[in-house]
């Protein structure tokens, strides 16, 4: 995927990650050693921080 097409820069991810918990599976196993419930809480969070910035909720 190019860097044009991402929507969430992988600092943010590895920071919510790590904020969430799961720093260490995506550490051993990578992303996609990363759980679907995780994965939707990282969206989620992701989602939040976005709601932020933009003076949402």
């Amino acid at each position: 995927m190019s860097k044009r097409n991402r929507l969430m820069s992988e600092a943010l991810k590895y920071e919510i990650a790590r904020e969430l918990g799961v720093d260490d599976v995506v550490g051993r196993d990578g992303w996609g050693g990363v759980s679907s419930k995780d994965c939707g809480n990282i969206v989620t969070k992701a989602i939040e921080i976005a709601n932020r910035s933009v003076g949402g909720r």
